[in-house]
């Protein structure tokens, strides 16, 4: 990979993370994102915006877990899957770091609370109660479906029969983002992306967020069931909804299609 292709990976990431961890800060820190006010909404329509300008500032690769897909398909060379993680994961940790040189005094003054990762969501009883948290085998298969469905959107986006929508690409997948985020993003929080949660959470830890590697959750649901979904979701894709064997205008070595 050339240095401006790894660059644009690098930068494509941290937009992706510095206005999504950014939204979360913003609603967790805010006078307004406090007593209850926790909007999970608001969250799902800034990460989503987050993708959206992500592939229209860059248009570069910024989930690693759909690269290895499309190595797995034949559409990425093998020779990119490594520098692109590293990218990915690197443009994260400086997104994770920009979010928290701009909300420092905030986060210091509330006590350093995780506003980097996705995590299992809060289950509740009849009246209104919490009943625990959803356990890391439903936050996994949320995660797998949640993926699955965005992988698709990825590759609808390059497909012919979609060529009309080509253009709009990082707003379609931007929206499937919403979608996810507001219907499935519950048990889990949506990783969908190994390099936006792993990244992040090893800043968070370095800046003082505790408890973000207890067990092995941080390891499963945000990120190897990512990168099982979308190779998974690849094939079920070429399988059913292909309109051709191969996604034209996307072979080893051109611009693949916009991946949040």
């Amino acid at each position: 990979m050339k240095a401006r292709a790894f660059i644009a990976v690098v930068l494509a990431t941290f937009v992706l993370i510095l206005l999504g961890d950014g939204v979360v800060a913003s609603l967790v820190l805010g006078p307004r994102g406090a007593a209850g006010n926790y909007n999970w909404n608001t969250i799902a329509f800034g990460w989503a915006f987050a993708v959206a300008v992500s592939g229209l500032i860059v248009g570069a690769d910024n989930n690693p877990a759909i690269t290895l897909a499309c190595a797995v398909r034949g559409d990425v060379p093998w020779s990119r899957v490594v520098p692109t993680f590293l990218g990915t994961f690197l443009g994260g940790f400086l997104g994770a770091l920009a979010v928290y040189l701009v909300y420092r005094d905030g986060l210091v003054s509330a006590g350093m609370p995780n506003i980097w990762t996705s995590g299992a969501g809060a289950i509740y009883d009849p009246a209104g109660k919490s009943a625990g948290a959803y356990s890391m085998l439903t936050a996994s298969i949320a995660e797998f479906f949640g993926t699955t469905v965005l992988m698709w959107a990825v590759l609808a986006v390059g497909d012919r029969k979609n060529a009309a929508m080509a253009k709009a690409g990082p707003f379609v997948v931007g929206g499937v983002i919403l979608a996810i985020g507001l219907c499935l993003g519950g048990p889990s929080g949506y990783s969908l992306n190994p390099a936006r949660d792993l990244a992040p959470r090893i800043l968070g830890a370095l800046v003082g967020s505790r408890n973000l590697f207890d067990g092995w959750y941080w390891l499963v649901p945000p990120v190897l069931v990512p990168c099982l979904a979308c190779v998974v979701a690849t094939f079920l894709y070429d399988a059913f909804l292909n309109s051709e064997k191969c996604v034209e205008g996307h072979v080893a070595g051109e611009p693949s299609p916009q991946r949040p």
